[in-house]
Parts: C-alpha cells; sequence; structure tokens
C-alpha cells in the first residue's frame, strides 16, 4: 500500500548571525559583540546646539545588529546595553552611564532601541534587508520607532512642549537618520551578496 509523503518543511529564514558556526556560545557571543559595537558607535557624538539630545552612531548600531542578529538577539542586544550603562559602564555618548544617565532626558531614545530592534530584526527574518531599496525605508522606519518613544520622553524628562521636544529631539536628526539608513542598507545588502558569492 503506497503512502502519501509528507511536503518538506520550508526552511526557517536566515538573518547574517545564523550563516556563524552553531556553537554552544554563538549566542551569547553574537550578543556581546552587539553591545560592544553599540557603545563603540555611541563615541562617535556630536553636539546639536540647544538639544541635550547628541548625533551619534548608536541608531546606526541598532539598525545593523538588529538586521543581522535578528529579533530576540537585537533586542538582547539593547537591553544589555541599556544594562551595562545602568550599572555605570561607560557605553553611552562621551563614554557615560549610569542610572542618572540611563534615566536622563536622552533614555527614551535608547528604551526606544528594543521595540525598533525588534521590528528591524522580524523584517530582516523576513529577507527585507537583503536589498537595499527594500532595506533603507525598512531602517528609516525602525528609527521612526525609537523617535516615537525618545521624543516624549524628552518633554516630559525637561519640560519641554511637544513643539520645543521636536526642535531639540526630532527635527535636527532627519538627515543624519536617512543617511544612516542608506549606509545600513549599503552595508547589509554588500554583505547579502558576498555570501551568496561564497
Amino acid at each position: 500500500m503506497a503512502t502519501a509523503s509528507l511536503p518538506a518543511l520550508p526552511a526557517r529564514p536566515l538573518v547574517l548571525a545564523d550563516l556563524v558556526p552553531a556553537v554552544r556560545a554563538r549566542n551569547v557571543v553574537l550578543v556581546a559583540l552587539g553591545v560592544l559595537f553599540t557603545a563603540l558607535l555611541a563615541q562617535v557624538s556630536v553636539p546639536v546646539p540647544g538639544s541635550p539630545v547628541p548625533i551619534t552612531g548608536q541608531t546606526l548600531a541598532v539598525v545593523l545588529t538588529a538586521a543581522s542578529l535578528g529579533p530576540m538577539r537585537g533586542v538582547a542586544v539593547q537591553v544589555f546595553y541599556i544594562l551595562s550603562a545602568l550599572v555605570g559602564l561607560p557605553f553611552y555618548s562621551e563614554a557615560s552611564g549610569g542610572v542618572d544617565v540611563v534615566f536622563g532626558a536622552t533614555g527614551g531614545y535608547v528604551v526606544g532601541f528594543i521595540p525598533a530592534a525588534y521590528l528591524i530584526g522580524l523584517a530582516a527574518r523576513r529577507g527585507a534587508d537583503r536589498n537595499p531599496l527594500k532595506a533603507a525605508p525598512l531602517f528609516v522606519a525602525g528609527q521612526a520607532v525609537i523617535f516615537a518613544v525618545g521624543v516624549p520622553w524628552l518633554a516630559v524628562s525637561t519640560g519641554m512642549s511637544a513643539s520645543q521636544a521636536l526642535e531639540a529631539g526630532f527635527y535636527p536628526f532627519i538627515v543624519g537618520g536617512i543617511v544612516k539608513a542608506a549606509v545600513a542598507a549599503a552595508v547589509l545588502g554588500t554583505a547579502w551578496k558576498l555570501v551568496r558569492r561564497s
């Protein structure tokens, strides 16, 4: 008697980190490297006149780590990044850290890294990071999530009005956010091309 064979299950979609050999410590190492990478890019910091929020490389790090590591590891990077600063490690801009910094005027942006990392990682898990033309709008949207948390936090923590918070914490960062999205899209698109050729 013939039996019907079950259709093969589709392979789980990959993010770049899934291409690293699956050794026991892989996820721990990848998350630790993501935290250090975010801390490193946080030191790329340019003050914005009249604003407590500097332009930093952190959002570029969030986009790159989330898209490369996927949603769960991307979120883990940002949670451990916040925890590292809470215990006083100098992982924020200008080598700052501590409770006052984490919960200060710019704290909302860093809290916004968590949902942004999840959403970017989830989209990357579905292949949205492989084509730069598709990835760039995704990365702009991910940064918009960061501002959606950061700007109201800035207003509440400093007593600014909504329009003042937008002037100090959003408008000066629009062009930089678009540039970072384009850079991340180009980097990841190139990485995927190299992977496909190997």
